[in-house]
């Protein structure tokens, strides 16, 4: 289990570390063919600032190489924002008096021929964490539903046992998105006050559930502004790390969401600049070719613009983050608020502007299994 790596590290003397590294440090991880996790600490360090149009570059060459000039494009479908957890940076914390709202059957094809219009052939499931009315049969029934109407469907859901997630792989689920949020143990705690999130260590674990369950990818991440973000990255890049050694035939993706407004959220406690993503995203791709790396409408237009041609693979369009927000019931409360609020096809014509292809699916081949 990762959590027998993890407990290995110490927090404040892996930031204490990356804080140390030197310009010496940031030239050799440039230089080096392969890179390590020690390399990875100086691409994220404040060292590596200077650099950053180096980075740029090498990022940039590294993504055109493995993945061509291609953007995959995906669109979030809010299913519920029912959730028994209290969590103070979430807008669908149990303790935020808010309207709930869960898709009927019917609700959720309506949300799905909206987005089949929009050309959408990739849909990422997202709902609140309440077992009883957004478990494992809801869920089942969901990708049985949506299953016929697009090729790719992903989850970010409750972490679920190793045999549901089998079980929902059976049904048709192609990858399952799960964030630590913070891997800062001790503060985890301050952020997730009640209900089943609040357990860190089977949180930790939900990636080794997946990689023996064989979900096709898996995504990681942090959520940017709880913790230290370069510490927290340091901690997800260990954890890639593993589980590529031990789930070696699975694929996995790395997200970037920054804290966003939204109804009763807290402010947040560490901001990284717009330069200081574009570091992040740089070091991510220098340090791992193969990893895909996704950029949510949580980002400006400008920002997402220009992060394509540094690293970026995969960006939502068009997004809703409420349930039933494309056709159903475009007033009901949002997650968090989106920046980047363009239309599908004005994405798509920028991403083609910058000399792209916008790509809507992620393997045909298994599509069509």
């Amino acid at each position: 289990m990762f959590k027998d790596e993890f407990d290995t590290y110490n927090w404040d003397k892996v930031q204490a570390s990356i804080y140390a590294k030197t310009a010496i440090d940031v030239e050799r991880a440039l230089n080096n063919i392969k890179r390590n996790i020690e390399d990875f600490k100086a691409l994220i360090s404040p060292a590596a600032a200077p650099y950053l149009e180096q980075m740029a570059q090498l990022s940039n060459r590294m993504t055109q190489k493995r993945f061509g000039k291609t953007v995959q494009l995906y669109a979030p479908l809010y299913l519920s924002n029912e959730c028994q957890n209290i969590c103070n940076y979430c807008g669908f914390s149990f303790d935020n008096k808010i309207k709930r709202k869960t898709l009927t059957g019917i609700e959720i094809l309506q949300e799905a021929e909206y987005l089949k219009q929009q050309g959408f052939e990739h849909v990422l499931l997202v709902t609140g964490e309440a077992n009883k009315t957004v478990g494992v049969d809801y869920m089942k029934q969901a990708i049985k539903l949506l299953k016929p109407h697009f090729a790719n469907i992903s989850i970010e859901v409750q972490p679920l046992e190793e045999e549901e997630y089998k079980t929902l792989a059976d049904e048709g689920l192609f990858a399952v998105l799960v964030y630590q949020e913070t891997y800062h143990k001790e503060n985890y705690k301050l952020y997730h006050t009640k209900g089943k999130k609040s357990n860190f260590d089977y949180r930790l674990d939900t990636p080794d559930r997946l990689g023996n369950a064989g979900i096709h990818k898996i995504g990681l991440g942090v959520l940017i502004g709880l913790e230290d973000w370069r510490t927290d990255n340091f901690f997800t890049a260990l954890h890639v790390n593993y589980l590529e050694k031990h789930f070696w035939q699975t694929r996995y993706s790395i997200s970037f969401p920054r804290l966003r407004p939204a109804t009763g959220l807290i402010e947040p406690k560490v901001v990284i600049s717009d330069k200081e993503l574009v570091q992040l995203i740089c070091a991510w791709r220098i340090f791992n070719e193969e990893i895909e790396l996704s950029i949510s409408t949580r980002e400006s237009e400008i920002f997402r613009n220009h992060v394509i041609q540094l690293g970026a693979t995969t960006i939502s369009a068009g997004s809703k983050t409420n349930p039933g927000g494309y056709a159903v019931e475009p007033e009901s409360l949002e997650q968090f608020e989106i920046d980047d609020g363009r239309t599908v096809a004005e994405v798509k014509e920028m991403i083609e502007r910058r000399g792209y292809k916008a790509v809507w699916k992620d393997w045909e081949q298994f599509a069509k299994t």
